[in-house]
């Protein structure tokens, strides 16, 4: 047989390639060196080595188990636990039959009467991808940063939704966030103004609609772009005068009237340097009576005195009772502008993030603004799980605990100035068993 030599020239570098031996049809020649069609399997396969009890987590089969024997234990021992064979499977294992509600107590009974291993025939399901056309832009950062897929596939928010007010420059309607249909009637949700139109006119006009956008855009409507809740339900509550700002006023009344309204979570998505000892105590007040209070860390386009780059937390964020939230870029680097220090709580990304604008359109934004809502809409997720579980809302202790103690840890190991206690990860708060679902 012949063989052939070939020299590919790629940019300056050679590549040598040897062409598999060929003989010419027919008959049709297979030498060893190129072979096709199935590989042959393995004829030994690797022993299981696990010991003791698998996790009780998460969904599987109610009533069936499975178990790695050790030698020598019979089908009458199985019975005598309640116990049913069902299969013999490779490697050893056995499918068995156990009364639904009471799979982890016989695993236990089936370890003491001589099993080496048993666990849960856990189910697995396609992740929950919404149909959103714009969604294929922001999984960039949504799933491939935070998991929110794998999150969704628990909860997108709508189990047992908490209320989540937005206190910011007021709302606008837009095709994918309808605010229409969150406004409760007879409220009057413009705290600046006085009255129950908390439609935006102020100069940062379209503030309250991007944020609210991220937070909870109408999704899974094969429209526009997906919310990290799914159409959560949300309070837009203005406190941004027409033609000025929000002041400790607007704001103490904003975060009164979330109070009065049951509200289980409020994005602040804005700040002010120094400390404001009223709106602070209003804030322990709300946090006292349940609430879970979510605010941006701030942003600065140029350094801060004293600061090679961005600056120190923003009040409210810097309060005890807030969650404070930085920003970080899609590769998961602290964005240049987003504010740090000890008051740093968690980051979530705040870089070329999605949002809905007052055109009717959407444009990618910046800030830390719309890394807040991330992690808002994350503790909404969180709390609309745990109460469908456990008919009760999570303390916003629990709730902080939850997210800070489930957050991929970057930058230096620990809890650290730029990061926090790192990366929310939405993957991670929906199934933890030991700080979010104990």
């Amino acid at each position: 047989m012949r063989s052939f030599l070939f020299v590919v020239l790629l940019l300056g570098t050679a590549f040598l390639l040897t062409a598999c031996p060929q003989t010419p049809p027919p008959p049709p020649v297979n030498p060893a060196e190129c072979p096709v069609g199935p590989l042959q399997a393995q004829a030994t396969e690797e022993p299981l080595r696990l010991q003791g009890l698998g996790r009780f987590a998460g969904e599987y089969v109610p009533g069936e188990l499975l178990v790695l024997p050790k030698p020598g234990l019979s089908v009458q021992a199985l019975r005598a636990e309640g116990v049913e064979p069902q299969e013999a499977l490779s490697q050893g294992l056995l499918r068995v039959k156990v009364p639904k509600g009471q799979e982890e107590a016989k695993a236990r009974a089936l370890l003491r009467a001589g099993a080496r291993y048993v666990q849960p025939n856990y189910l697995y399901r396609p992740l929950r991808t919404p149909n959103d056309p714009l969604y294929t832009t922001q999984k960039v950062y949504l799933n491939n940063l935070l998991r929110l897929e794998a999150a969704w596939n628990l909860s997108t928010g709508q189990e047992s939704p908490p209320l989540i007010a937005v206190l910011d420059t007021g709302i606008l309607d837009h095709e994918d966030f309808q605010a229409s249909k969150y406004l409760p009637a007879g409220v009057n949700l413009d705290v600046a103004d006085g009255d129950a139109d908390p439609t935006d006119r102020s100069a940062d006009r379209g503030h309250g609609l991007a944020v609210a956008s991220v937070l909870g855009a109408d999704t899974d409507n094969a429209l526009g772009m997906a919310g990290v809740t799914w159409g959560g339900y949300i309070v837009p509550i203005k406190v941004y005068f027409d033609k000025g700002n929000a002041t400790t006023l607007t704001l103490l009344q904003g975060v009164r009237l979330a109070r009065n309204l049951g509200v289980r979570i409020a994005n602040i998505s804005l700040g002010t340097n120094g400390y404001d000892g009223l709106l602070d105590q209003e804030l322990a007040q709300a946090r006292a009576g349940g609430m879970v209070i979510v605010a941006a860390a701030g942003n600065y386009r140029s350094p801060y005195p004293g600061y090679s780059s961005g600056g120190p937390v923003m009040f409210p964020a810097s309060s005890p009772s807030a969650l404070a939230v930085g920003a970080v870029d899609q590769n998961r680097r602290r964005a240049s502008f987003s504010a740090c220090g000890s008051e740093l709580d968690l980051v979530a990304p705040g870089v070329g993030v999605l949002v809905a604008v007052p055109s009717g359109g959407y444009a990618r934004f910046e800030g830390t603004s719309f890394a807040s809502p991330i992690v808002a809409g994350v503790a909404a997720l969180y709390m609309s799980k745990y109460a469908s579980l456990y008919k009760s809302w999570p303390t916003p202790d629990q709730v902080y605990t939850c997210l800070t103690q489930t957050a991929e840890d970057l930058g230096p190991a620990g809890k650290d100035d730029e990061y926090g206690f790192g990366l929310v990860r939405a993957d991670r708060v929906l199934t933890d068993t030991t700080y979010c679902f104990p």
